[in-house]
């Protein structure tokens, strides 16, 4: 029974790890290009194939088609129109990002804060799954109730609705394949297996809503015939395979949903340990990808008959080889206070927590004694942190570094930038590196920073500061993942922003290259 035990907690961390995944590589499937298929379509209604590759990029993209090692995403772009520079979410976690390409809104209104956030009217700390140190220091039964359950039916804003939703209410059908974020308005039961169940404190089912159609790794999937997909060598179901499977086989059996959501999660590990420019995780979605489009009886017949769109969903940026150079370690500047530990429940002597999302963190005052802009003066003194962001009555303050420059804004006012969002701002524009010529505004090297920071300064209750490092860095935390001289994302930087966009099957594109756009953008397409 101990042994069985140590098997079903390993298989909770593997699950709960939605983001890292669980170490080991899945072994390659030969991908017929000219398989039989049953789908037949109607011309003047074309499904919407929506497929997110995990920290896709635009540079390593670029070199693996010229290297031949990614024909299927050459092949939609020789078809269609390809975008390289699309604005993500922030923070740059996959969790905060997939809540706004569903609901269309920035993490203020759709309120999922990041992959760790401290909830004060639960007195916890939130984890969708962040490292197997982390995972195995807490407790790993709630981690994946946090991921599955509580992220999609309890923390996703009800009042913002997902594009499944929407659908929907439309009398349009929608599959969500292998994705983190799925909520929609038909009843699930996501089946935890039986030993699973009996060995941890898991229920042997999980009720959710989700599209008509919905997988999601070992619990739920649509082809009876991938269980091979799902073993622990395979990250249980969290894989490539899986995803294009079961998308291969909607496609096959007709089902035609309008919108199919398809998650390839793969790559963001290999890139998590290998670096930015490690190809071999672009190479495996496209095999993927082969699959799927191969399931319409051939590429021409895929394009001809479905409007495809293919993108990341955040970059990922470098992390220097030397640990104790990259680092950023914040909880030496902050041990005048009482830091809440990992492994035990927040105490009521307990005065701050520090939620680490990779680059980025929220440094939260959960003591009223303790005031926030004492947090601010004392990160000052790192001067690795590029963004340290309060508020400020109603502003946003930023700060960095101990040179005493601030900046301070708010929605609404006579500056307008690229996205027609308008401004109040005072204080060194430098800090976010903007430009302004006759009040409009420029961005820099932190596309969108006003609305997607304050999108974050919003995005649930509580007193805390916003800090995210420079590219090259990382912030640790209490048995957080690292990734030296491997890549990470989380924070403002271009670097950890910027993801590609491929769309063929459509003259149309988003009405701005942000990923908080996708949503209505798609909706026009399938609503005419």
């Amino acid at each position: 029974m101990k042994a069985r035990h140590k098997k079903a907690i390993m298989f909770v961390v593997c699950l709960s790890l939605l983001i890292t995944g669980c170490t080991g590589e899945s072994g390659e499937r030969i991908k017929q290009l000219k398989a039989k298929s049953n789908a037949t379509v109607n011309q003047n209604n074309k499904p919407v194939v929506f497929i997110i590759i995990d920290s896709l990029m635009d540079k390593p993209l670029r070199k693996a088609m010229q290297e031949g090692r990614a024909p299927a995403l050459q092949f939609l772009i020789n078809n269609g129109k390809y975008f390289p520079k699309v604005v993500s979410s922030f923070p740059t976690m996959s969790v905060t990002i997939d809540s706004t390409l569903l609901t269309g809104v920035y993490a203020d209104r759709h309120q999922v804060p990041g992959l760790v956030w401290y909830s004060g009217k639960e007195g916890r700390m939130i984890f969708y799954g962040n490292g197997a140190k982390e995972a195995l220091k807490i407790n790993q039964p709630q981690v994946l109730m946090d991921a599955i359950y509580q992220l999609n039916q309890v923390q996703l804003n009800k009042k913002t609705k997902t594009i499944h939703e929407e659908l929907a209410e439309k009398g349009k059908n929608s599959a969500s394949i292998n994705a983190v974020v799925f909520r929609g308005k038909t009843a699930h039961a996501l089946r935890m297996p039986q030993w699973v169940a009996d060995s941890t404190s898991l229920p042997e089912q999980i009720n959710v809503t989700g599209p008509k159609w919905l997988s999601y790794a070992a619990l739920a999937q649509q082809d009876p015939n991938n269980i091979l997909d799902t073993t622990v060598w395979k990250k249980y179901g969290m894989n490539d395979e899986l995803s294009a499977q079961d998308t291969a086989y909607l496609i096959k059996q007709n089902k035609r949903p309008t919108v199919t959501i398809t998650y390839f999660p793969e790559n963001d590990n290999v890139v998590h340990r290998k670096g930015p420019s490690e190809l071999g995780g672009i190479e495996k979605a496209d095999q993927a990808l082969q699959e799927v489009l191969g399931a319409y009886g051939s590429w021409d017949q895929a394009v001809k008959n479905a409007i495809w769109v293919v993108m990341g969903d955040s970059g990922q940026s470098y992390v220097y080889d030397d640990r104790k150079a990259a680092e950023v370690d914040l909880r030496p500047l902050l041990n005048r206070y009482r830091i809440a530990k990992l492994n035990q429940t927040v105490r009521t002597e307990d005065q701050i927590v520090i939620a680490a999302n990779e680059r980025m963190a929220y440094v939260y005052a959960i003591d009223a004694k303790v005031e926030i802009s004492d947090l601010v003066e004392l990160l000052k003194n790192e001067e690795k942190l590029d963004i340290i962001a309060m508020k400020d009555g109603k502003n946003i303050r930023i700060t960095a570094g101990i040179n005493g420059k601030t900046f301070s804004y708010r929605p609404g006012g006579k500056y307008v930038d690229e996205y027609g969002q308008s401004w109040t701002f005072s204080g060194d524009s430098d800090l976010v590196d903007i430009m302004i010529t006759n009040n409009r505004i420029k961005y820099g090297k932190y596309p969108d920073v006003l609305a997607r920071l304050y999108g974050s300064m919003n995005s649930h209750e509580g007193k805390y500061v916003v800090v995210t490092v420079q590219p090259g860095y990382e912030i640790v935390g209490e048995n957080s993942p690292t990734h030296f001289n491997g890549g990470a994302h989380g924070s403002l930087h271009e670097l950890d922003s910027l993801v590609p966009l491929i769309v063929t099957g459509t003259s149309t594109r988003p009405k701005t290259l942000r990923s908080v756009d996708i949503k209505d953008w798609i909706l026009k397409i399938v609503n005419g």
